[in-house]
């Protein structure tokens, strides 16, 4: 895996040891893990924004423009799925890993695939 910055959806604080989100879209902020050749360079947060019904892509616009390029999800719907794959962000699954260190060690270390359209969620859809 070459460089990448790597968005794991977070409690507060965010950062390394902070709590994953069960949910992208109502998380508190997302922490951007950047890695290269599985060496973390640099960690930031960037705050999520309102969510409200139909709103999937606030964070995907959010993302884009934090410059992300791979996100880190339990799960997801098809409408933000579809969103982050026409910006070029990469959608991993990744349902393990308590925080977000883990779950960027996970993909560090090839354990985590891109999800697949049949592994998306209901959510919010219509």
């Amino acid at each position: 895996m070459g460089k990448k910055t790597v968005a794991v959806p977070s409690m507060l604080p965010g950062g390394l040891e902070a709590q994953r989100s069960g949910h992208f879209g109502h998380c508190d902020v997302f922490t951007l893990v950047e890695v290269d050749n599985g060496e973390i360079l640099n960690v930031t947060t960037v705050q999520n924004g309102a969510h409200f019904q139909g709103g999937c892509h606030v964070p995907v616009q959010i993302l884009q423009q934090s410059g992300a390029n791979a996100i880190i999800v339990g799960g997801i719907g098809m409408r933000p799925l579809m969103g982050f794959k026409q910006v070029g962000i990469e959608v991993f699954y990744g349902p393990q890993g308590e925080t977000v260190k883990s779950a960027i060690d996970q993909l560090v270390q090839g354990q985590l695939q891109p999800i697949g359209d049949n592994q998306v969620c209901g959510g919010g859809m219509a």
